[in-house]
């Protein structure tokens, strides 16, 4: 299979929220992440809904390669304004401890992922692979229908990590929708491991 980047990939997207939202504050080298898992967390009644997630190998290396698939539905046109709450929680001495949002990153809301997504990916650009080899979005709106990623190689590069994002286990919960009306919850378990 065809190594792949990951920049601006949805995918990327999944990750730098799993590693609480990466920002430049300072370059890790080493980084592992172990013990990724993931579920729904929504109602069963939810209009969007990842149906399965693998990621491989564990522990993930950064940098270092990444192999990954997923498959997910959508019963709703997913459109502009798409929100997105984001809550981070780290476990400190046996408790979980909501991380704050301080400068956009940790627990969350981002109001529109529209736009998001369109400052990664600008308009009129195709979307980076494997997305465009397999004819996915990246782009809202994002039609009712289901949706696939075959087993696919990334490259993960170094990334910067802000200050506070240490050693330790980690959960982060998505929950996608706007205005009291919930579209889909997903939960990320993973510990981080940095040298």
């Amino acid at each position: 299979m065809e190594r792949r980047s990951l920049r601006g990939a949805a995918l990327a997207l999944l990750v730098a929220a799993a590693v609480a939202q990466v920002n430049g504050v300072g370059k890790a080298t080493g980084v592992q992440i172990l013990g990724f898992d993931w579920k729904n967390c929504g109602k069963d009644d939810d209009p969007a809904v990842m149906k399965s997630l693998t990621l491989s190998p564990d522990p993930i290396q950064i940098p270092g390669d990444l192999n990954a698939s997923a498959s997910g539905s959508t019963s709703v046109e997913l459109k502009a304004p798409l929100c997105v709450n984001v809550t981070l929680e780290k476990e400190v001495a046996g408790f979980w401890v909501k991380v704050p949002c301080v400068e956009q990153m940790g627990s969350c809301h981002y109001p529109n992922v529209c736009d998001l997504l369109n400052q990664l990916i600008p308009p009129g650009q195709n979307c980076p692979e494997p997305l465009h080899t397999y004819g996915l979005p990246c782009h809202c709106p994002f039609k009712a229908g289901s949706y696939f990623l075959p087993q696919s190689d990334f490259s993960l590069p170094n990334m910067d990590l802000p200050y506070w994002l240490t050693n330790g286990k980690y959960r982060v919960q998505g929950v996608l929708g706007c205005e009291q009306q919930e579209l889909g919850c997903l939960l990320l378990t993973l510990a981080l491991h940095s040298s």
